[in-house]
Parts: C-alpha cells; structure tokens; sequence
C-alpha cells in the first residue's frame, strides 16, 4: 500500500510565510513562518489560540493564499500543480461535513473516487474500526465515529501526505488509541503525517519532531525528547506554600538550590525543572521551612511540551482544559 514517491525533495518547506487577514487593525496570522517537513515523517504543530496553525495548514492544503513566502507541498507549488496535489495529498479537518443521508461505506467510496489510485472503501473502514457500521448512516452514527470517518475519507486515497488536524478531538480514550493505530500505520508505510493536537501525550507519542508556533512564528523545533531535554532536565517539581497572606514564595533562593535547572512562578506555584529530585525535594522542604513557610503542595511530575512552551513564552501552550480552538 506504500505509494510514496522516491524524491530528494522534503515533503513540505515553507520559507517567510506570511498572512494578513483585513481588519481594523489586521491581523498577521503568520509572521514570516518557516519549517520543512522530511519525507515520512509524523511531524507535529502545536501552538496556543491564534498562534497561525490553522492558517498554516490551510495554506498548505491549498485552502488559502499566502501574502508572502515559499509554499512546496511534495516539491511542487499550488499554482502551477493543483489537479495534481490534490490526487497526492489527504486532509482531515477539525470539523468535517458528511452528507448525513448515505451510509458510511457510501462516503467512502465517494471520496475514493476521487483519486485515481488508493485502497478498497472497506480497507479504509476496517483501517479505522468501521466496517460494522459500513452500511450505517452517517447521521445515526457517533461523534467519535463521525471523526473516524473522516480519518477514512482522508485516507482511502493513500496519499503521500495526509493532513491531519486534531483527529482525537473530544473522542473517548479507546477511539483516541485507534486513530493512533492509524498514524503509526501510515507512518510504517512512508506516507508523510502532519499533524495538529492540543493533547501533548499525543505529539509525545507519534510525531518524530514538533515545532512549537507562537504569534505566527516558529519558536521552536525538534524531536518531542530534544524539546523536553532542553528545559535542562526531565522532572518537574511544582511546590507551594504559605507564611503571609502577601508573602510570596522566595523564588530566586529555589532556583539558587543545587540541581535546579530552571525556575518560574505559576500563579501561587513554584515550578522548578531538575535531572536530580531526590537532590531537589529536601533542600525545598528544608528551604522554606527554615523561611518559615508552611507546605501547602509538593508534586513531581514528568517534564513537558507545555513546560517547554512556558519557558520559551512565560504563558501555557493551552489552558487547563487541555482544549482551545486556533486562528
């Protein structure tokens, strides 16, 4: 099933991309973004509300116009390879339109025909744990199943790039795994995976690199464990505590302690990144009550994307929700 075409050129390279929406004032979605994306790999967008993904992805997909910059998808340039493109790329949106009247094995083959080559509509369902509910209507199936759906749509062609924005959206955890599934077995098979998430276990667990988007720019990239490794170490320590009813934690002595890497605040919370916690957590506890200050929370954890993201812009990547919509 592997249709990739053998070329030295990247999957994708994008070079001063910008975008201006009209406005009073206009908005610069994307401020002279660049990234290349290799050849079958699972690379990975995250980026807080407004932080130009969307528009990126659009643009690449062939949706939008940039105002400024290079665009290759697969070598080629929208303007001049469009028909062409379109045969080699798939693209499953946020939110996809189906018909609702037709049954999902008819969508299927709808989308199938599109292409000139792909797989069998019902490879494409049991790709995506469907084939049950082929003859379903898709207005009498689930949102997770109307999601893998879409999934099917986007692959049923076997392009060589497929786009996919926040597939897992809202989907319970078994239906989340089985989208995994499918990247990891696109990925096996040489197709390039781009892909937008708000879940960090998820760009942690299938993309190869990442670049992390902020105010229309690239502020970040590499693989998930480069990203991690560079707050200078792989556990995060979040304490705080309380001896005034003003009195703030006194965060330049944490951060002066042996083996803590870095420091912030994060509202009452103090977040300390560390290789060595089992050097860290008793000079704190020792700290503080020596300052006179009384314990109210001490956590560790494992370091994150959204740590990286809080060092490089002082803001979470999403709220704590864990789900923000994008511009």
């Amino acid at each position: 099933m592997n249709h990739a075409r053998v070329s030295d050129s990247p999957a994708i390279r994008l070079d001063g991309l910008r975008k201006r929406y009209p406005g009073r004032p206009p908005v610069e979605a994307v401020r002279g973004l660049s990234l290349t994306v290799e050849r079958g790999e699972c690379f990975g967008m995250l980026g807080p509300n407004g932080a130009g993904k969307t528009t990126t992805i659009e643009i690449l997909e062939g949706l939008l116009t940039p105002d400024a910059g290079t665009v290759e998808v697969l070598g080629r340039c929208w303007q001049e390879h469009e028909r062409e493109l379109r045969e080699r790329i798939g693209v499953s949106l946020q939110e996809t339109r189906l018909s609702e009247k037709l049954t999902l094995l008819e969508t299927v083959r709808l989308f199938r025909s599109f292409y000139r080559r792909g797989i069998e509509p019902l490879d494409a369902l049991d790709l995506v744990g469907l084939v049950p509910k082929a003859h379903a209507r898709v207005g009498k199936v689930s949102g997770g199943q109307k999601q893998r759906l879409a999934v099917a749509t986007a692959v049923v062609g076997w392009p060589e790039l497929v786009f996919l924005d926040e597939p897992t959206s809202g989907l319970d955890p078994h239906s989340r795994r089985q989208i995994w599934a499918i990247v990891e077995t696109m990925r096996a098979a040489g197709t390039t995976v781009v892909l937008t998430t708000h879940y960090m276990d998820e760009a942690e667990r299938l993309c190869d690199r990442l670049a992390i988007v902020d105010g229309g720019v690239v502020i970040a990239e590499g693989t998930p464990q480069q990203l991690i490794a560079s707050l200078g170490g792989s556990t995060v320590v979040e304490v705080a505590a309380r001896r005034g009813e003003h009195d703030r934690l006194p965060l330049d002595a944490l951060e002066k302690l042996p083996a803590v890497e870095a420091a912030s605040l994060d509202g009452d919370t103090a977040v300390l990144t560390t290789a060595a916690p089992h050097d860290v957590l008793p000079a704190v506890v020792s700290t503080l009550t020596h300052a006179g200050y009384e314990l109210t929370r001490l956590v560790t954890r494992q370091a994150s994307l959204d740590d990286v993201f809080v060092k490089l812009s002082g803001r979470h990547l999403f709220d704590r929700r864990g789900v923000q919509g994008d511009a």
